[in-house]
């Protein structure tokens, strides 16, 4: 059979696809400033010209990879809050959720590697932020609907507790890296649901 052709459009989506998972997993295995714009056109088989035909830049490229795993997160935790049924049923929702952003090392590195780039770069840093302040944002309605559904007060601010939460991920991502065998799955999940049950769900509960 034929194979169709593609349009220009299509194989400009293609073409950006590929340097995008290709400056993931070079960015992944050597970091930002150790990739070279020519490192990520020859993984994704392409020239520099390629590259400067679809980016300005690897920063703006990482802002794109951002973007996309935000978006993903968006979608997720949405369906989350839409899926319905009992507090408890969307306690659990959240808490699988959670556990399972602990395993996804590849991403989470992307962000560090954003990270430490907006330390270094005010231009990037206002951009970044923006990054955080909406990814805070969505996780703070959540909070405030479960809140509000439940009619019960919460012990901080609804940002705070969002804040809170992404600093503890955070925190316990740097130590499954650096020592997978103490901060196992059984302790990350332990640790994440004590976070829910003491600062959020046990205010239902007192009620």
């Amino acid at each position: 059979m034929k194979r169709k052709r593609l349009t220009h459009a299509q194989r400009r989506e293609q073409t950006r696809e590929r340097l995008l998972e290709a400056a993931r997993k070079m960015f992944i295995k050597k970091g930002l400033a150790a990739t070279s714009v020519e490192d990520i056109a020859e993984a994704a088989g392409y020239t520099r010209g390629a590259f400067y035909s679809n980016f300005d830049s690897k920063p703006e490229l990482l802002l794109e990879l951002l973007h996309r795993d935000q978006d993903s997160a968006k979608i997720k935790l949405r369906a989350i809050m839409e899926e319905g049924g009992t507090l408890a049923e969307t306690q659990a929702r959240a808490l699988t959720y959670y556990s399972q952003y602990f395993r996804d090392q590849d991403f989470f590195l992307v962000w560090v590697e954003a990270k430490l780039l907006a330390y270094r770069d005010t231009g990037f840093q206002e951009r970044f932020n923006a990054f955080q302040h909406e990814k805070l944002g969505q996780i703070s309605a959540c909070i405030r609907t479960l809140s509000e559904r439940e009619g019960s007060p919460l012990p901080l601010q609804p940002y705070a507790l969002a804040l809170g939460l992404v600093s503890l991920c955070d925190g316990m991502q740097f130590s499954r890296m650096c020592d997978p065998q103490t901060a196992s799955d059984e302790v990350m999940q332990t640790v994440l649901a004590g976070f829910f049950s003491c600062v959020l769900w046990r205010q239902s509960e007192e009620i």
